[in-house]
C-alpha cells in the first residue's frame, strides 16, 4: 500500500504492529518526550506529506495523557501536511459521558470530539462505543465497527442449543438482539439502575433463563460491579453455566480476578481493543484478535472502499 503512514501512540502498540503487520506496511516511529514543566512532545518520526496518515491511539488510562499525546499527534501531521488523517480509536473512554443527566455536567464524548476535530482529524475510525448517539458528536466522518463478528466466531464452537444471549441493562439489548441472531440463540436482559455513588442495583432479569446456559454481553467491563450484580440474580434464577464477552476488556481495580472467581463462570472473552491490565495469569481469560478487522477497515479507507461492507 504506497502513500499510506502508520503511527502509533503510546497507548497499545502491540495491536498497531498487529494492524500493520496485515496491512503489510511499517509501523513508524513516534517520538514522544517531556519536557522539565511535565509538557509532552511529540516527533512524526516518517515523512506525512500528501500521504494518508493514520494514528492508531486507544484512550485508556491515564485517558488524560494518552489524549493530550493523540492531539499533539493529529497537530504534527496536520503541520507536515498530511493528505488526510484518520484516527484509529479503538476504544473512546469519553464516549460513557453521553448525556447531560444531572445539573451542570459536561458532556465530554462531545467536547472530545471537537478537540479532535480542531486538531486536525479528517477521519475517525472507532469500536463498539458505548452508546449510538456518540456517533453524532463528531463532525468529521466515522466509520463505527463492531467486534460481535469476532465474539461470534468464538462462541459458536459450542453447544448452543440451551444458550441465551443476556444483556445487562436494557440500553446494551439491540447489540444482544443483534449478537444472538448471529449465533441463533434467544435474549434477555437485566433491569439495572445506576446510583450517583456508583452502586449498581439489577431489580430482575427479563427472559428465560432458567436450567440455561448464558453469555452476558457488554460492550465493556471495567470494574465488574454490574457484571456482578447480574451473575448473582443469573444464580437465584439457576442457569446452567455463565460466560461474560465484552468488547473492552479494561477490567480496573482487580476486577478480572473479581470476575474469574464468581460461581458459575466457565470463560471471559474479550478484545484487545485495549491493553489488558498485567496480572497473574487467568486461566478462564480468552482475548480475541481485532486487528484484521481494523486493518481490513483501514485498507478499504484508504481506497475508497465501503466499510460498511465488513457487515454484510
Amino acid at each position: 500500500m504506497r502513500d499510506i503512514a502508520v503511527f502509533s501512540g503510546t497507548a497499545h502498540p502491540e495491536l498497531a504492529e498487529e494492524i500493520c503487520a496485515h496491512l503489510g506496511v511499517p509501523l513508524h516511529p513516534v517520538r514522544v518526550s517531556r519536557f522539565a514543566n511535565d509538557c509532552l512532545e511529540v516527533q512524526l518520526e516518517a515523512n506525512c506529506r500528501e500521504r494518508d496518515v493514520f494514528l492508531i491511539q486507544p484512550l485508556v488510562p491515564p485517558v488524560q495523557e494518552h489524549l493530550v499525546e493523540l492531539l499533539l499527534m493529529l497537530d504534527a501531521a496536520r503541520g507536515a501536511s498530511a493528505g488526510r488523517i484518520t484516527v484509529v480509536m479503538p476504544h473512546y473512554a469519553y464516549a460513557r459521558s453521553d448525556k447531560k443527566d444531572e445539573p451542570r455536567i459536561s458532556i465530554g464524548a462531545r467536547l472530545v470530539a471537537d478537540l479532535l476535530a480542531t486538531a486536525g482529524a479528517d477521519r475517525v475510525l472507532a469500536m463498539t462505543l458505548h452508546s449510538p448517539q456518540v456517533h453524532g458528536f463528531f463532525s468529521m466522518p466515522v466509520d463505527h465497527l463492531h467486534a460481535l463478528r469476532e465474539l461470534a466466531a468464538h462462541f459458536r464452537q459450542y453447544d448452543l442449543t440451551d444458550a441465551v444471549v443476556v444483556s445487562p441493562d436494557l440500553g446494551n439489548a439491540k447489540e444482544a438482539s443483534h449478537f444472538a441472531r448471529m449465533i441463533g440463540t434467544p435474549v434477555a436482559a437485566g433491569a439495572k439502575q445506576r446510583f450517583p455513588d456508583d452502586r449498581v442495583q439489577i431489580s430482575a432479569v427479563i427472559g428465560d433463563v432458567v436450567d440455561r446456559d448464558v453469555i452476558v454481553l457488554d460492550d465493556e467491563i471495567a470494574k465488574g460491579s454490574t457484571a456482578i450484580e447480574l451473575m448473582d440474580h443469573l444464580r437465584e434464577l439457576k442457569v446452567r453455566s455463565i460466560r461474560l464477552a465484552c468488547t473492552h476488556g479494561l477490567f480496573s481495580s482487580g476486577a478480572l480476578d473479581r470476575l474469574s472467581e464468581q460461581d458459575g463462570v466457565l470463560e471471559i472473552v474479550c478484545t484487545n481493543t485495549v491493553p489488558i491490565p498485567a496480572t497473574k495469569r487467568v486461566p478462564k481469560l480468552r482475548v480475541l484478535s481485532v486487528a484484521p478487522a481494523l486493518a481490513e477497515a483501514m485498507r478499504r479507507i484508504h481506497n475508497g472502499e465501503s466499510v460498511s461492507a465488513l457487515f454484510g
